[in-house]
């Protein structure tokens, strides 16, 4: 071998040697998880905050590691109504709750995110929402605010609780209700019903000291947690609230996850939504037999009155969609399917 020859061979493993070694730091920090921190709208007792611990788990081990979420409760990061600037300016990477919560930013945000008195069951407002164009303009509404909806899931038909029974639109007349603002209350007090709006956690004792005859909070399931229905024995299933809920990611943190990840939390997204769906319907089940068994029960509305209803609640829905452009998208888009469903003229 000649000088010129070993010279070479000598040269190159010095410098192979040194760019595997000088390599090595890259390649650990490579494998290095990423972490997310998440906050949910719900408290830890409910039953869907233990979904969505359960969900941010599956992520890390289908991403075998490489995608951490540290799920938070409500309130535990920032406060409930904060989250959407949390996850906008990166003091969250991601955040599940309601849309409705942002109206302020946008009345889109109400027609999008709980169009009262509109769908019968979940599949009804998801297929919306996956297959003619919802999820689309959520994502539109949120781009705004840095951030990327990858899905939505539901909790179920809330049911409202009462001190009497309200079988149908007459008997809302002179009843005191609580209820949040927006379009639910506008359409409960077109029904006659007297709005009091006040915290969650105030709303047993105003049950129960009669500053309200009756509550729009949850599904019956999630009522029965907060004690309503030991002051309040009528629950009513009427279809008058339906809220969505979303799995949203700060944009500059979704774009930065490998094409792999981003499909895995995709697919994660879709099934957590139908796991929050039937575990709470599941859970509602167990709680309707265990009040029939006490002489509490579930009242139901007909599909006639229920038809009266949703025509009566379209007024408002046509005023909620002059008060911007995107809630008037929202609101043609809706309407358009719910026809296609049968469900309004």
């Amino acid at each position: 071998m000649t000088q010129g020859r070993r010279k070479f061979l000598t040269t190159a493993a010095a410098t192979g040697t040194g760019a595997a070694i000088g390599g090595f730091p890259a390649i650990v920090k490579a494998q290095q998880p990423i972490k997310w921190k998440a906050q949910s709208m719900w408290s830890s007792a409910e039953i869907t905050y233990k979904v969505f611990e359960e969900f941010c788990a599956r992520i890390g081990k289908l991403t075998n590691g490489r995608l951490e979420i540290q799920p938070f409760a409500a309130g535990a990061v920032v406060g409930v109504f904060e989250t959407l600037d949390a996850v906008s300016a990166g003091a969250l990477q991601a955040h599940s709750t309601a849309p409705v919560y942002f109206t302020g930013k946008d009345a889109g945000f109400a027609v999008l995110g709980d169009l009262a008195f509109a769908y019968q069951h979940p599949w009804q407002a998801e297929a919306w929402y996956l297959y003619k164009g919802g999820l689309d303009l959520l994502r539109e509404g949120y781009a705004r605010f840095n951030a990327y909806v990858v899905g939505v899931s539901w909790w179920g038909l809330e049911s409202i609780v009462s001190k009497k029974p309200i079988r149908n639109m007459a008997d809302f007349k002179g009843i005191k209700i609580r209820s949040p603002q927006g379009i639910n209350a506008e359409i409960l007090a077109k029904l006659g019903g007297s709005i009091v709006v006040i915290p969650g956690g105030e709303v047993y004792s105003a049950l129960d000291k009669g500053v309200v005859d009756a509550a729009d909070w949850a599904t019956i399931s999630m009522n029965q947690r907060m004690g309503f229905h030991e002051v309040a024995k009528y629950p009513t299933m009427f279809t008058h609230s339906m809220p969505c809920q979303e799995f949203t990611v700060n944009m500059a943190a979704w774009k930065a996850l490998p094409d792999d990840i981003k499909q895995i939390v995709t697919s994660a997204v879709r099934e957590w939504s139908w796991d929050q769906i039937q575990r709470v319907a599941v859970d509602d089940v167990r709680v309707l037999n265990e009040l029939t068994k006490k002489g509490v029960t579930q009242i139901y509305w007909s599909p006639e009155e229920l038809r009266k209803v949703r025509t009566l609640a379209m007024q408002t829905w046509v005023d909620w969609s002059k008060k911007s452009p995107f809630a008037k998208k929202a609101f043609d888009s809706q309407v358009a399917w719910l026809r296609d469903l049968g469900l309004v003229a």
